[in-house]
C-alpha cells in the first residue's frame, strides 16, 4: 500500500507559532503533486456581548468586518508564502469555531492530510482554553500531521 495525498489542508491563524507547519505543508504538496488548501478561521468567540437577553449588543467589530480583515490577511499571506507553487494554493476564510470549521472543510473538500501547528501551551492554559489541534486530531476524517516548533526545520531527503 502506498500513501497518496491529493489534497492537503493547512489551517493558519497567521501567528508566528503557526508558521512552522507552512514549510511542511508546502513541501508535501510539491512532493506529492497535491493541491494545497490554506484555511483561516475567524473565531466566532471574538464576538463579545455586553449583556444577555433581548437588549444585548455585540462589542467589537461585526462578523462581516472580521471576515474582510481575514480575507485581506489571507491575500497577503498567500502572496508572501504560497506563490510559486506548481499548483496554485486554494485559500479560504471561514467564520465559526476553528476546530469545527477545519473538520467541515476537510470533509467537504476530500482532504487527505491536515498539517497544523500545535502551540504547546502549558497544562493550565490547555485545560482552560482547550486545544484546537487536539480537537482536530480526535475528530478528523483524515490523518493530521502536527508540528510543534521550528527547532527542527523540515528537510526533504
Amino acid at each position: 500500500m502506498s500513501t497518496r495525498f491529493t489534497n492537503i489542508l493547512l489551517p493558519t491563524d497567521f501567528s508566528e507559532m503557526s508558521s512552522p507547519s507552512l514549510a511542511y505543508a508546502r513541501d508535501l504538496a510539491e512532493v506529492y503533486d497535491a493541491q494545497l488548501h490554506c484555511l483561516h478561521i475567524v473565531d466566532d468567540a471574538y464576538q463579545y456581548w455586553s449583556a444577555i437577553g433581548p437588549e444585548s449588543l455585540p462589542i467589537g467589530p461585526p462578523p462581516d468586518e472580521l471576515l474582510q480583515l481575514g480575507r485581506t490577511r489571507m491575500e497577503k499571506f498567500g502572496a508572501e508564502h504560497l506563490s510559486g507553487m506548481k499548483k496554485p494554493a486554494i485559500t479560504y476564510v471561514a467564520y465559526g469555531r476553528p476546530f469545527a470549521e477545519i473538520i467541515g472543510y476537510a470533509r467537504e473538500h476530500a482532504i487527505d492530510l491536515i498539517v497544523m501547528a500545535t502551540h504547546g501551551r502549558g497544562a493550565i492554559a490547555h485545560v482552560l482554553l482547550g486545544s484546537t489541534t487536539e480537537k482536530v486530531v480526535r475528530k478528523s476524517p483524515c490523518p493530521v500531521l502536527t508540528i510543534r516548533t521550528s527547532d527542527h526545520p523540515f528537510e526533504m531527503p
